[in-house]
């Protein structure tokens, strides 16, 4: 058989279980053709290339970004950094801001919550400060923001605006009235109010730099988890990708989502997802997934915890109850689509495990829903092995598993958790070993220098859980040491294949991706240094010579 493409004198890692490892392959229209020893290259015509050794692996899958946000956060400004420690300051120096910075028709600040030093913000203050115009301080998490009253003003929100999600996304109030802090998705319409203005170059220009990281990485697949409150700029985005596919200009396969953050919304978001389904279906661009944000995060004690936190006694809040996910998944089951859901603390993901299981119970072996659950900070112990048996996909994003924090995270989360719960975070490696699919993920809402979109920093923290000076990383964000429990480390060869066939697995393409089989999609990276032999720490700075995707070479 004449082929493309053959390569021998290999160390080819496969994530094909039944053949995981080989020294030869070869590619015709695509496609591997052939993969094992080089004894079965006799029935193949062609040039052939010796890589010496080289190491070969499969493309990865990244199956949890934010293309669409992304694009928002390129053109977002964020904010002047407030680094004080005492409200007073804080105030004084936005103040002193404002007024040699004059004529401005917005003035925008970031700022963490803990340079209150426990106080609040109220609009009254920005606006005594701030009184000509808007005013928007976000936090440093972009969870939650406070705004003055022009802000307020121009976005209609009164007293009498209803909470998004009560204990979730809403807007703080003190004896009745707004005082112009909000939460997560009760806050970010401030936050991009600017978006839906973004021209078709600007969107051009983000995209195709993200296009390029990702194929700088070997990244040849990715689930976009969307855009919150955003589908109609998720909309025009997929559209532009399309428009790219069309051109055969995106070697990259993304599959698409739509976003659902409040109940309701739930009527609408099912049409919209039925719709964008319809709609985006070129090779390389596809929408089969509902995309739910189920709770916050830990920070500012929006995830949905069993137990209180310590410091306050909340539990925070979830989107929707099982029985509403229940509702949601027999409508999706009926239209042949999936599932993907925000689940930060131990109660989302446990009312979307109760929710797969009452939908199991009433739809027995009908049910075909792909469900997954990304992020996983806490879980639970009662619900570790439910992933497994009710085939749901865990979903984790291993640069995090430092702790997320530079300094001290092994000190830092007990004050919100306990410290039970704080040396007890992200088990993957329980979860793995229960059985359950686990997948990797960047989940970076910033493009920036795409540093944190690497799989290679995701893979060295997944098997060390600590950031040292041997990392890819800032000095100021490594950490003290491995963040417990160093139980929940990972191995080489799980980090790869959660980031290949695993990934195809979730996002349903393994027929066509994920491992070097004969029949797949010839997606490939090639290194000068072995992978699986490499120093755990320092892997980040690990990055493919070679990059081939449907057997072309695009790096």
């Amino acid at each position: 058989m004449k082929a493309d493409r053959i390569i021998k004198n290999a160390k080819i890692y496969t994530s094909d279980k039944n053949n995981p490892m080989a020294t030869a392959l070869v590619v015709k229209d695509g496609k591997f053709v052939y993969v094992g020893n080089e004894a079965g290259l006799a029935n193949y015509e062609g040039e052939v290339t010796d890589l010496g050794g080289k190491f070969i692996m499969p493309g990865l899958i990244d199956s949890h970004v934010h293309i669409t946000t992304g694009v928002g956060f390129e053109y977002a400004d964020l904010g002047v950094p407030v680094m004080c420690s005492t409200k007073k300051d804080c105030l004084d120096f936005m103040a002193k801001y404002i007024k040699d910075n004059p004529g401005l028709k917005r003035y925008r600040f970031m700022m963490e919550r803990t340079c209150l030093d426990g106080e609040d913000l109220t609009k009254e203050e920005l606006d005594a400060i701030c009184p000509d115009a808007e005013m928007l301080v976000l936090e440093g998490e972009v969870h939650s923001n406070w705004v003055n009253s022009k802000i307020l003003a121009a976005h209609g929100i009164t007293d009498e605006t209803p909470d998004p999600v009560p204990e979730l996304a809403y807007f703080v109030r003190k004896d009745g009235h707004v005082t112009g802090n909000s939460f997560e998705t009760a806050s970010w319409p401030m936050l991009f109010d600017s978006v839906n203005d973004l021209t078709d170059e600007q969107i051009s220009t983000a995209v195709l730099r993200w296009l390029d990281s990702s194929i700088k990485y070997g990244v040849s697949c990715v689930f976009d988890a969307g855009f919150p409150e955003q589908n109609g700029m998720n909309e025009r985005i997929y559209k532009y990708l399309q428009e790219l596919d069309k051109q055969g200009k995106l070697p990259v396969y993304v599959d698409g989502c739509y976003v659902l953050t409040q109940p309701r919304k739930m009527r609408e978001a099912l049409e919209g997802v039925k719709r964008f389904h319809k709609e985006f279906d070129t090779e390389h661009v596809k929408v089969h997934t509902l995309k739910i944000f189920m709770d916050g995060t830990l920070k500012i004690e929006t995830a949905a915890m069993v137990t209180p936190y310590v410091d306050t006694g909340v539990k925070g809040a979830t989107a929707f109850n099982a029985q509403q996910v229940a509702e949601i998944l027999k409508e999706l089951n009926e239209m042949g689509l999936d599932l993907h859901v925000h689940t930060v603390g131990e109660a989302a993901s446990r009312v979307v495990l109760d929710g797969v299981e009452l939908a199991k119970k009433e739809l027995g072996d009908n049910f075909r829903v792909k469900v997954t659950c990304a992020h996983l900070w806490v879980q639970d112990d009662a619900d570790l092995n439910r992933f497994a048996k009710l085939g749901v996909t865990a979903n984790f994003t291993p640069w995090w598993h430092s702790g997320n924090v530079g300094g001290n995270p092994i000190e830092y989360w007990p004050t919100f958790i306990g410290e039970k719960r704080a040396h007890s975070m992200f088990r993957c490696k329980t979860m793995w070993d229960s059985g359950a699919l686990v997948t990797w993920s960047s989940d970076e809402v910033f493009y920036g220098d795409f540093r944190n979109w690497s799989p290679y920093l995701a893979m060295e923290i997944g098997m060390t859980r600590w950031i040292n000076e041997k990392t890819r990383f800032d000095e100021y964000s490594r950490t003290v040491a491995a963040f417990p429990p160093e139980s929940e480390r990972m191995n080489i060869d799980e980090m790869i294949l959660g980031y290949t066939i695993n990934g195809a697995k979730q996002l349903g393409i393994e027929a066509k991706k994920g491992s070097i089989e004969v029949g797949k999609d010839a997606d490939f990276l090639v290194f000068d240094k072995d992978l699986l032999t490499a120093d755990h720490e320092g892997f980040s700075f690990n990055n493919p010579k070679d990059v081939f995707i449907c057997g072309k070479k695009v790096k």
